[in-house]
């Protein structure tokens, strides 16, 4: 086990349950049809999951700058692949702040979206499984996976349910997304190749070349300056923002 990784002590996976609990809502909600069901259960699946993210963040340890609750799985091992969860002082604010806006979410669409409401509170919980583990995962194969399966959800959701300019707003936030995507995945396979894991924390302690560390650091500006958006990677923002559902 790395040193940098606190082993969970609540004797449950909380980090797993904060992370795929929406997908638990996602499935009740596909035997329903009816839409205020739908709703009712897609809050209902957002607050349970809120409440999970209250006990992480309470029993979050602030004196110490180790990866906390801690999970561990063996996952590919002939590439050096693990389900490996866990969160810092920081990554802990925004799982509990992803758990707070989702329940919102819900509310404020309550009476907004009028068409393929079952389709769009499945997009909301998709959503919110893909946030939170992007922020909880510590092997890059797993970050990775959670940061392209928030471009599904969200591109439908300006797709289908923006405004009158929704295909153009829709097709350059996936574009977009998409070539950032492309240098995050480059710089994954690099560290990879030098490490010979894809393990977060090891990739944290290793001593690398200062020019690969350069390299290294713009393609991960290039990925999360397009996501984020920050200028001048920010184009796709104002269409998006614009046709995007209330």
């Amino acid at each position: 086990m790395s040193p940098q990784l606190i082993m969970n002590p609540l004797g449950f996976p909380i980090l797993s349950t904060v992370t795929f609990l929406p997908l638990l809502g996602v499935a009740v909600i596909l035997l329903l049809k009816k839409e205020e069901p739908i709703k009712v259960t897609a809050l209902i699946a957002t607050l349970i999951n809120f409440i999970f993210s209250l006990v992480l963040f309470f029993n979050f340890d602030p004196k110490t700058p180790l990866f906390q609750f801690g999970e561990r799985i063996g996952w590919i091992p002939a590439y050096n692949i693990n389900y490996v969860l866990g969160v810092d002082g920081i990554t802990v604010m925004l799982v509990a702040l992803t758990a707070l806006i989702s329940p919102l979410c819900v509310l404020c669409s309550w009476r907004a979206i009028e068409k393929r409401v079952k389709e769009f509170m499945i997009c909301l919980l998709l959503m919110e499984t893909a946030m939170i583990g992007v922020f909880c995962a510590l092997d890059f194969i797993l970050f990775y996976l959670f940061w392209e399966a928030m471009l599904i959800p969200m591109y439908l959701l300006i797709a289908v349910w923006g405004g009158p300019q929704k295909d153009y707003a829709s097709l350059k936030f996936f574009i977009y997304t998409l070539f950032g995507s492309v240098f995050l995945l480059v710089a994954i396979i690099a560290l990879y190749l030098t490490n010979g894991t894809f393990g977060i924390m090891e990739a944290m302690f290793k001593k690398y070349p200062f020019n690969f560390q350069i390299w290294i650091f713009l393609a991960f500006t290039i990925a999360f300056a397009i996501k984020v958006p920050m200028f001048p990677f920010h184009t796709w923002l104002p269409a998006a923002h614009t046709e995007a559902p209330t």
